[in-house]
């Protein structure tokens, strides 16, 4: 089963960071939300951080805004993980320099839409 955490998860089932947790689901990944105050969302346990999950997440799929992005790379790259997806609005010179930096293996797209979901239809 493939394995993905969601940085930026929300309880808030308006937000890409809820669609994303629930799509995910729904296309049969292990789904592991991140948030750093939730402890739960959509009825999964949720983390606090990258370094709080237990196991290397096979994708990670980012809801976060490029400055907060920025600070939490070193721990995507300490925790690894097979491709780092930054969806429309997460990247920025800066993020995509560091990431680049820390040999992360990024791929610039939506990752629903990835796996044959539109976010409009959640």
């Amino acid at each position: 089963m493939q394995t993905i955490a969601i940085l930026g998860a929300s309880t808030d089932r308006s937000k890409f960071g809820n669609k994303a947790v629930r799509g995910f689901v729904k296309q049969g990944f292990r789904v592991f939300p991140i948030h750093p105050k939730e402890p739960e969302i959509e009825g999964l346990t949720a983390y606090r951080s990258v370094m709080e999950l237990p196991v290397r997440p096979n994708w990670i799929s980012v809801y976060v805004a490029p400055p907060v992005l920025l600070k939490l790379l070193p721990d995507i790259a300490a925790k690894g993980c097979d491709e780092l997806w930054l969806n429309p609005g997460t990247e920025s010179d800066e993020v995509l320099a560091e990431a680049a930096r820390l040999s992360l293996p990024v791929i610039q797209a939506c990752s629903l839409m990835a796996v044959g979901i539109s976010p409009a239809t959640l």
